[in-house]
């Protein structure tokens, strides 16, 4: 009976209810309070019997362990146990917003959680195999995840992905969802296409041709090491520029705008701009007929038209096509002149073309000619347009040079002296002819002014006359007036006076006319008739005295 038990589980009760075991650490070989075993419990009731049990009979009762997720049923019953397990649910659970998903590490597999909402936190079915991996947002624009790759782009955005056979591809405006058995699908770069890394600079004109963006991806090789590779390449090429494309012995012109190239066999041959140019080129010594050596600083305008004509010859920049044949064009020109016709002349540009007198003519008309017309024709085998060239100065070298330096100098200096005495003699004359301006305008001022002042008087005097003559017929005018109302008046009057028929009334007025007469010369006035005998007498005594003194004079 003894091997049997020993056979059975340790953890078998034998007989008896299951209660918790109140001492810890218990041995075999401790003995047990029975007692207190017994009333420990609330469950037994008092007046129940000693049991005498076994030591291996007791054993720890795992339901009433502290679990996750596992929660007793209290005296409060099952609804408050449901509340508690609840509460312990939403504590410990994962929330997925809106625009977000959830990731789960299933045992090396990816579990996607779609659905916003709070979902409950582990154990859950095979919680040992599962693990929480966070939240992505459902716009991010690259998520990798247990071999899940999810890559969307913007209009101004590029993924560069690698297969997972190490093929290159690009994603433009779009996205994809894969998910890789074998290999991944690796995001080497998310490129801003318009803002690329790598600016590129026309290395003579410093102007900016396009901008560009390698790509690189690391691969491990036999040793162990990581090495990086170029694996594509972006450009940006602004307005009225170019790019030329090499594969193999073939070129190939690529326009204006956003590229990506990820061929392995096409290369960048260079980036070209297909405006106007211009620059100071500085050519080598160059001898002249008679061995003196001269450097010469010319002036280049220029357009490349043909990109692909340039880089057929073998040429990275126009700079360079253009120095080299003007050197070779000016070497052959200069070589056949002497340094007396090239000394007289320092420049040749627009401004200072001349006629055939000049014996310095010989230089410029073959500058003017030879190496306009030579360099035209060159240029254009390489796709290039001259458009100018013009000689800004020549340099003479050696101790021909330092000597006519040294008298170029003399020279100057007499010429600035000159310069300076006519200067002064044009100053001093031109004083002279401001101050006989100043002479002649104030003469002028004052001429102005007397004929004003003669001006003033005549007028003044038309005024005048012309203001008395008025007066005078105005006057003339009242005076016939009151002559002809006074005449009315008397006509009126001696109507008047014609009309009275009766004698006393006529006596009235001839009194009161008399009246008025002496009123008006007063009362010591004496009066003489102008009627009657005296007035007759008085006329005849006047004839005779007339007579008389008519004879008298005769006499």
């Amino acid at each position: 009976m003894n091997t049997r038990i020993n056979e059975e589980d340790v953890d078998t009760v034998i007989g008896g209810p299951s209660y918790p075991v109140q001492h810890e650490d218990l041995k075999k070989s401790d003995p047990i309070d029975e007692s207190h075993d017994i009333h420990s419990t609330g469950t037994h009731p008092q007046n129940l019997e000693r049991v005498s049990l076994h030591e291996f009979s007791k054993t720890a009762d795992y339901a009433l362990e502290e679990r996750p997720f596992f929660v007793p049923i209290a005296k409060d019953g099952i609804i408050a146990a449901l509340k508690r397990i609840d509460r312990q649910l939403r504590d410990t659970g994962r929330e997925v917003s809106p625009g977000f998903l959830g990731l789960i590490n299933h045992g090396g597999l990816p579990k996607i959680l779609t659905k916003p909402g709070r979902y409950p936190g582990f154990p859950l079915r095979n919680w040992w195999s599962r693990q929480w991996c966070g939240t992505k947002g459902l716009s991010d624009t690259a998520i990798q995840f247990q071999g899940l790759t999810v890559v969307q782009v913007s209009q101004n955005q590029a993924a560069v992905i690698s297969d997972p056979q190490n093929r290159i591809f690009v994603v433009k405006n779009s996205g994809f969802v894969a998910y890789a058995i074998d290999g991944t699908y690796d995001v080497l770069a998310v490129v801003d296409q318009t803002h690329l890394s790598t600016e590129i600079k026309d290395t003579v004109t410093d102007a900016i041709l396009g901008s560009i963006a390698e790509i690189k991806m690391r691969s491990h090789i036999a040793s162990g090491e990581e090495q990086e590779y170029v694996v594509a390449l972006f450009l940006n090429i602004p307005a009225n520029n170019c790019a030329i494309l090499q594969r193999g012995d073939d070129l190939e012109l690529l326009p204006a705008g956003q590229h990506y190239i990820t061929n392995p066999n096409v290369t960048l041959r260079g980036l070209f701009t297909l405006g106007e140019n211009q620059l100071e080129l500085p050519t080598k010594d160059i001898y002249t007929r008679d061995q003196v050596p001269v450097g010469l600083r010319i002036y280049l305008k220029w357009q490349l038209m043909e990109p692909l004509k340039l880089t057929t010859h073998g040429y990275n920049t126009p700079y360079d096509a253009l120095r080299d044949k003007t050197q070779s064009i000016l070497t052959q020109i200069v070589a056949h002149l002497d340094y007396g016709t090239m000394v007289k002349q320092r420049s040749l540009g627009p401004d200072n073309l001349e006629d055939g007198s000049d014996p310095s003519s010989a230089f410029i008309d073959a500058l003017r000619t030879r190496a306009m017309d030579e360099m035209h024709e060159a240029a254009l085998e390489y796709g290039i347009v001259l458009k100018d060239l013009a000689v800004i100065d020549r340099e003479f070298k050696g101790d021909i040079a330092s000597t006519m330096n040294k008298l170029t100098t003399r020279a100057l200096q007499a010429q600035v002296e000159a310069a300076n005495v006519d200067r002064e003699n044009s100053n001093k004359v031109k004083q002279e002819e401001g101050a006989l301006a100043v002479a002649r305008i104030k003469a002028q001022s004052r001429n102005a002014q007397a004929d004003s002042e003669a001006y003033s008087v005549i007028a003044a005097a038309k005024a005048q006359a012309e203001r008395t003559k008025i007066e005078a017929l105005a006057e003339a005018e009242a005076i016939r007036l009151t002559a002809e109302a006074d005449a009315q008046a008397v006509s009126i009057r001696a109507a008047a006076d014609a009309k009275v028929t009766d004698q006393f009334a006529r006596g009235m007025e001839m009194r009161r006319v008399e009246v008025t007469r002496v009123q008006a010369f007063g009362n010591k006035t004496v009066f003489v008739p102008t009627d009657g005998t005296g007035v007759q007498m008085g006329n005849a005594m006047a004839v005779g005295m007339a007579a008389g003194m008519a004879n008298g004079h005769e006499a």
